[in-house]
């Protein structure tokens, strides 16, 4: 089911409840794929760059000079959909360091944050009531140093709240202009359908896209639940931690301690036996066809429909180059035909 094109972004109560939707141009020829490109997250009319930039190493492990640089390598390489949260720093620290180095560019970027999780500041109220989204939001634009969130993502779902309850805070924001689009993370195939149908009922901006954990090595709840729903309601899929902390680098082999530094540092084994096998026949895969696991890594997940953007993080700029430049292969028919024998023939 093909994903909606860009437009203005889709309240239920126009055209009947029903947001129309054309036959999207292709985005899978290599040509196309030479630079970077974009897809539409949903029918919220806001295009998003096919790699993103995840934004959850910044004031935890990079600081505000490395911060820039690796925000000045991302838009160097057209990855301009830049993701973070409140909580990522942690507590706001992320979003600090971003609003310092996005000034004077802050149109170059679609700038996406989340709500939604504890921020650790004592807050008692559920983070998906009215008064607690528009705390939020307010404090993540000061933080932005920014007058509106391109994309505004639940973090997970709020059980102590009506779904209905929170999309109306949503809309307050999209209608005070503080908010362009609104998505989920989290969230699985149920919760996506009763927040769709909610905002239609409300005559509510609806959920556009949702963020969820999706690789090569964790492929189960997205493609059982996850991507099914995605394509039913029409919306998009962007996938978090598309090469598993690292796994899908290269980085870490079997029988060695992970190098200082990386995410995995610390354990005694970064992967299981199975894990480990697999990415061994995955970097046999890459080889035979002149390109790096990481490659692979992302350029699969791009290929699945209808998965709009690959989030990745960085720490230094030749991440972010390489990360983009696993977001320029992409498989033709012949190559997700053995992938998929490939990984159906290696259970993790």
């Amino acid at each position: 089911m093909p994903l909606s094109p860009g437009g203005s972004p889709t309240r239920s109560d126009r055209a009947g409840g029903e947001p129309t939707h054309r036959k999207p141009t292709s985005v899978t020829s290599v040509l196309a794929m030479s630079e970077m490109n974009t897809r539409p997250l949903g029918d919220s009319g806001i295009q998003a760059s096919v790699v993103g930039l995840g934004c959850n190493n910044f004031g935890r492990r990079v600081d505000l000079a490395g911060t820039r640089a690796v925000i000045d390598a991302a838009i160097d390489d057209g990855v301009t959909f830049l993701d973070t949260a409140d909580i990522y720093g942690p507590s706001g620290l992320s979003e600090e360091l971003m609003g310092q180095a996005l000034q004077g560019r802050r149109d170059q970027v679609v700038l996406a944050t989340k709500f939604g999780k504890d921020m650790g500041d004592g807050n008692t109220r559920p983070r998906g009531s009215r008064d607690y989204i528009h705390h939020a939001a307010d404090a993540s634009l000061r933080r932005l140093q920014t007058d509106v969130i391109d994309y505004y993502w639940m973090h997970e779902p709020d059980e102590a709240t009506p779904i209905a309850e929170t999309l109306g805070a949503l809309q307050e924001l999209i209608d005070a202009g503080k908010v362009r689009a609104i998505g989920a993370s989290n969230f699985d195939g149920d919760q996506l359908r009763k927040a769709d149908a909610a905002a239609r009922a409300n005559g509510l901006t609806r959920f556009t896209a949702v963020q969820n954990h999706y690789s090569l090595l964790e492929r189960s709840d997205a493609e059982r639940d996850g991507l099914p729903a995605c394509r039913e309601l029409q919306i998009g899929f962007v996938p978090f931690f598309p090469l598993a902390s690292g796994l899908l680098t290269g980085k870490y082999r079997p029988g060695e301690q992970a190098p200082a530094g990386s995410r995995l540092a610390g354990r005694d084994t970064p992967a299981t036996d199975e894990q480990f096998a697999l990415i061994a026949a995955l970097e046999r895969y890459a080889e035979e066809r002149g390109i790096s696991l990481l490659d692979v890594a992302i350029g699969a997940l791009l290929a699945e429909e209808p998965v709009v953007s690959v989030i990745a993080g960085a720490t230094r700029p030749d991440q972010v180059h390489a990360n983009a430049a696993g977001g320029r292969w992409t498989p033709d028919e012949d190559d997700r035909t053995a992938l998929r024998e490939l990984l159906d023939a290696q259970p993790v």
